[in-house]
């Protein structure tokens, strides 16, 4: 019997990418000049909102995503923070609520109004306090309303619950102690159930957050991980990261079972950071890096190999973020 390879077919073989025409972009942001390797915009069905620059303070803008071209340079921002804004996340019940973290170590939570922004926004609904340094990441929980993760340089992650009268917040109702160094990435499963880490001590972590509970940790000394993603509900995560040769990385994991990885591979040498981003929906991953003028799509699936490569969108502008 003669053998014959087998090829998989995917009905995303052949997308591709298209910049939107100069008329539909959104022109004279000004975007942050900040390093930190983290998200400084985001975008939800009403909003786009980004991280700008700001004196005496961190801010960041919320603009309609109808409202394309030319920003007014006066254009009102949202502004409270003392120090540079690090993370901004929408919540996912309430396309008019939007949390950001910042430098001067707390966590706000600000009410967008319906309409255009007039003025500045200077006042929280919420503020956040419990965190020792600055607040780099946070997340809302997929499934419960008003709860949100945050994580700092005091290596803690806090968990707050938002349902409540008081406009300041001084006691997280949990906090997991899991990590000896500072997390550099959260994510969630699809209800909630477990939170994935990515660690500066190079470990991906997977935890139960009711009980505080280590379930899974990966220590994999040729991936040096800095952002790890759940895949919806595919039970894997997929991570970016360094190879022992400084080669950029990424790697794809069983949940369960993090001894080794499923899939290990070495994409180039550039030195930018790899930000995923993946459509449960289309079961689609895109592997964004900082500085480059690409990005690359691929294809889950639940049988090997796991991660099909489809294709690239290409642009002779480098990319700083993606939201």
């Amino acid at each position: 019997m003669s053998w014959h390879p087998r090829y998989r077919s995917s009905k995303f073989r052949n997308v591709y990418g298209k910049a939107a025409s100069k008329e539909k972009c959104y022109d004279c942001v000004p975007i942050t000049h900040s390093v930190h390797d983290n998200h400084f915009c985001a975008v939800n069905p009403n909003f786009i909102a980004v991280v700008t620059e700001c004196v005496g303070g961190g801010a960041f803008l919320v603009i309609p995503i109808k409202q394309t071209g030319k920003l007014d340079p006066h254009y009102p921002r949202v502004c409270g923070h003392k120090g540079n804004v690090l993370d901004i996340k929408w919540n996912p019940f309430n396309d008019f609520v939007i949390a950001s973290c910042s430098e001067d170590s707390t966590v706000k939570i600000w009410d967008i109004p319906n309409q255009l922004l007039k003025r500045n926004i200077t006042s929280p609904k919420k503020e956040l306090l419990g965190h020792a340094g600055r607040v780099i990441l946070i997340e809302w929980h997929p499934t419960a309303d008003n709860i949100l993760f945050s994580s700092g340089y005091d290596y803690k992650i806090m968990i707050w619950n938002l349902d409540v009268k008081e406009a300041v917040i001084s006691k997280p109702v949990k906090i997991l102690d899991a990590h000896a160094d500072v997390v550099l990435s959260m994510s969630f499963n699809t209800d909630g159930s477990l939170l994935a880490t990515a660690c500066r001590d190079r470990k991906i972590r997977v935890i139960d957050p009711r009980a505080g509970a280590v379930l899974q940790e990966a220590s994999y000394k040729s991936h040096r991980v800095n952002k790890v993603l759940f895949l919806g509900n595919m039970k894997k995560l997929f991570s970016t990261g360094t190879s022992r040769w400084n080669n950029r990385q990424i790697a794809l994991w069983d949940q369960n079972d993090l001894s080794v990885p499923l899939l290990e591979e070495d994409l180039d040498g550039s030195s930018g950071l790899l930000f995923p981003i993946y459509d449960s929906d289309t079961h689609m991953l895109y592997v964004v890096g900082k500085g480059d003028g690409n990005i690359r799509y691929y294809e889950i699936s639940p049988e090997k190999p796991y991660l099909n490569y489809l294709m690239e969108y290409r642009s002779h502008l480098p990319q700083k973020g993606i939201g």
